[in-house]
């Protein structure tokens, strides 16, 4: 009797999907025609989905979105070795070798655990494999290799935490605080002034600053604060969407309400979830 059982594809196999999409000759033209330029942003997309599908707690999504994101490493792996750069072993070798040598108290002596919880040792294995690398010497900064395509708010963290390491901080949380009330205060001024284009600039300027503060308070409080802004937007589709349920059920859209019924049913989707 035949086995109707579905095959369970594996890695190799994936590779080999990936390679018969590039082949310039029985490929597909719009895989063909990528590159490593043209991946990135899906790249960067993928992983948002995968953040997405784990903050809404879905199992079976989160294991697509996985995939989806190997896709990315699979896809970029592929282009390389048409370049003769590098090959998909090549990137499993690396990151293997990272992670046993960024934990010695794992894999090579166990009494360095306490270490390894209490000091910087990961950032020092870090530092020692960018002077392997010979990346010292074009960094002009210390925050030279944080990554710029980073989003803004992670990227202002890190490069925040950078400047820390060398004693570029606040001791702790109430200056930064003053400073987001100097910071608003600012873009306050500039809103109030002339609104020319070049008050258009200092306003969006302003604003920047206002957003980098924040960052650095996100920072001094111990929360990711794409994180914290990722709550805030699931927070308001869920109360913009109670408002238009409550308006549904009247035979109404927001379209027909005023802002003051809406305000209202705000509020009221408000108060069960701050007495929850």
């Amino acid at each position: 009797m035949a086995d109707d059982t579905p095959k369970t594809h594996d890695l190799d196999d994936l590779l080999a999907v990936m390679a018969r999409l590039r082949d310039p000759d029985t490929g597909c033209p719009w895989d063909v025609r990528q590159s490593f330029e043209t991946i990135a942003p899906y790249t960067i997309e993928e992983a948002y989905e995968v953040a997405d599908a784990i903050a809404r707690e879905d199992t079976d999504g989160l294991k697509d979105e996985l995939g989806d994101l190997l896709l990315q490493v699979v896809y970029h792996a592929q282009m390389a070795s048409e370049d003769e750069r590098f090959v998909f072993a090549d990137v499993v070798d690396a990151i293997t070798r990272k992670m046993i040598r960024r934990h010695p108290h794992v894999f090579e002596d166990a009494s360095r655990r306490e270490e390894f919880v209490t000091t910087d040792l990961w950032d020092r294995i870090k530092a020692e494999e960018k002077a392997e690398r010979g990346d010292h010497a074009d960094a002009k900064s210390v925050l030279a290799d944080v990554p710029v395509g980073l989003p803004g708010l992670t990227r202002a963290v890190k490069l925040q935490k950078r400047a820390a390491k060398v004693g570029f901080d606040w001791p702790d949380l109430v200056p930064v605080l003053a400073k987001v009330d100097e910071e608003l205060a600012e873009l306050k001024e500039v809103l109030a002034a002339d609104h020319g284009t070049a008050s258009k600039a200092r306003a969006a300027e302003e604003f920047g600053d206002l957003l980098f503060v924040m960052a650095n308070v996100a920072r001094h409080l111990g929360v990711d604060p794409e994180a914290a802004l990722r709550g805030a937007n699931a927070k308001f589709v869920r109360r913009f969407e109670s408002i238009e349920a409550a308006l549904a059920s009247q035979g109404r859209g927001p379209e027909d309400a005023t802002l003051e019924e809406m305000d209202a049913l705000w509020d009221a989707a408000k108060t069960p979830e701050k007495k929850g």
